[in-house]
């Protein structure tokens, strides 16, 4: 089948300090907070592993920390070594998600010619970005990550923009969509609310109601923690945007509405939080710890190492089924909401805090994403 890695190739290790991050979070609720930087040793075993395992197409999505960290050189040798294990000439895409803040004329020629695409942090705007994405001095990053990413876009680099929507965030919804919609390519998620102190995530997907989450809590986390009040709000007016500007031919993807459509016609989700349950798709730490999502790599999901196991065994493992068996189970206002299709029961890992956001928004624009899931499969009607 189909493999879809992320990988950590240079850990934890990071040269900004963001006050919400999600990886740093896990970092400090296992026993190695870091594994450094990736040998060439475990990435040959890691790529031979995978070409061993896929059929059909490969994808290496690289991610941190920071993974320019690790210097061009490295990414160098990503390409060598799966070239020598591609032996049947399979398709292999690959990725990097970046801060920019090491993005030059080197990388962008690089990562151009090899045909990485690649995925910058833009938070909105500005004020939102500098407010909690800031360098190890302290200092805003925001100027940094524009120039990566127009210099990326001027080597003829395919960029994505992936925005954590926090309270800051949320509350300038039209101003962000403006600001951002330019990359054409937008991801917004969620600023998700940190582990519990046994490094599950306190995973509420079991849990029989949904009645003692409060829609304006903002769980301790100070400002930027997003309430399902400002989400939903977010959500609705950002896609009333993205509408608007589809029926003036100027359409924009992002990726949760497309992902909608898409399931309205007819399509497998997308977005794995859409599907129902969770899936192992492989995370993978620079010692070659493989977890099955990058959201929970924590000791206690550990599914084993690449150095010592096949990915068919990791994936088949009583750790990857419990990871599994224990998504399945949704709350019981899940099995009567009609949008339960389209949402799937969301991702675990936001706690079921935000339901409420995905339901307002269902509510308010149901009859457009259908009507777009028509226009989009059928241009001509």
């Amino acid at each position: 089948m189909p493999l879809n890695l992320l990988i950590k190739p240079c850990s934890s290790l990071c040269n900004m300090k963001c006050d919400y991050c999600f990886y740093n979070d896990e970092c400090e609720n296992r026993e190695v907070r870091s594994y450094g930087v990736m040998d060439e040793k475990t990435l040959d075993i890691l790529i031979s592993r995978a070409f061993e395992y896929a059929k059909g197409f490969v994808s290496f999505s690289f991610q941190g920390g920071e993974p320019t960290l690790c210097g061009i050189e490295f990414f160098e040798k990503v390409i060598d070594i799966q070239t020598k294990y591609n032996k049947n000439k399979m398709p292999v895409y690959n990725s990097i998600q970046t801060n920019g803040q090491l993005i030059n004329k080197e990388w962008a020629d690089f990562l151009s010619k090899n045909k990485y695409a690649v995925g910058i942090s833009l938070d909105g705007t500005k004020a939102a970005h500098d407010r909690y994405r800031k360098d190890k001095d302290g200092k805003g990053t925001w100027d940094e990550a524009v120039f990566a990413a127009e210099l990326l876009i001027n080597a003829k680099v395919d960029v994505n923009v992936l925005c954590v929507v926090t309270e800051s965030v949320a509350k300038e919804p039209e101003r962000v969509y403006n600001t951002l919609k330019k990359y054409k390519y937008l991801q917004f998620i969620p600023c998700y609310d940190p582990l519990d102190n046994t490094g599950s995530g306190g995973d509420l997907r079991k849990t029989p109601s949904l009645r003692k989450l409060t829609e304006g809590s903002s769980h301790g986390r100070g400002s930027y923690s997003l309430t399902a009040n400002a989400y939903k709000t977010f959500l609705n007016k950002v896609f009333e945007l993205y509408y608007k500007d589809y029926f003036s031919n100027h359409p924009v993807y992002i990726r949760a509405f497309d992902n909608y459509i898409g399931i309205l016609q007819g399509k497998a989700p997308e977005m794995c939080g859409n599907a129902g349950r969770c899936t192992c798709y492989g995370a993978i730490e620079a010692d070659g710890s493989v977890y099955p999502c990058d959201f929970y790599m924590t000791d206690k999901y550990r599914l084993g190492n690449v150095k010592e196991n096949t990915f068919s065994e990791m994936f088949n493992s009583d750790t990857a089924k419990k990871f599994t068996a224990e998504s399945a189970a949704l709350p019981d206002e899940c099995y009567d909401c009609k949008y339960r299709r389209l949402c799937g029961g969301g991702c675990r890992r936001e706690n079921r805090k935000y339901c409420s956001s995905y339901r307002g928004f269902f509510e308010k624009n149901y009859g457009k994403l259908a009507e777009l899931a028509i226009k989009t499969a059928f241009p001509s009607v």
